[in-house]
């Protein structure tokens, strides 16, 4: 892969996960779906116990949208380091989520997504992806 093509593979890299954080906060699921493999592997987990693991595209959006349900969101996404073999990434993303549910409760989650990121007919599928909250912050809002 030239310089050129990493750069060009980077560029595509950011606006896929930037259009995934921006799909899963305004709850477009068909275009979530279409940016992910349909044997996706997800999984979340707070550091320290082993991660809730799903597999499927069907059971990652569904996981997705009963953990949003109720909420306005807020997915930030920041300094990628990627590491490109081809047509596959493996890609480390800063994040900062942020939820603000109908009952009053917030959540604010920072930490790490881990990725794998593999390109079918020239465009970029999110095959595996890793949640790694290592702070959390919750609050209840007083009235």
């Amino acid at each position: 892969m030239t310089g050129h093509e990493e750069l060009i593979a980077y560029y595509e890299l950011t606006q896929a996960k930037a259009a995934y954080c921006r799909t899963l906060d305004t709850r477009d699921w068909n275009a979530l779906a279409v940016l992910m493999t349909p044997d996706i592997e997800f999984g979340m987990s707070d550091g320290a116990s082993e991660p809730v693991i799903t597999v499927g595209r069907d059971k990652t959006l569904a996981l997705l949208q009963s953990l949003v349900a109720g909420a306005k969101t807020a997915h930030q996404v920041h300094t990628p380091e990627i590491d490109l073999d081809a047509d596959e990434a493996r890609v480390i993303w800063a994040v900062q989520d942020r939820a603000v549910y109908d009952n009053g409760i917030s959540v604010t989650g920072y930490g790490h997504y881990t990725q794998r990121w593999i390109r079918q007919a020239d465009e970029w599928k999110l095959a595996s992806s890793r949640l790694t909250h290592l702070i959390t912050d919750v609050h209840q809002a007083t009235t």
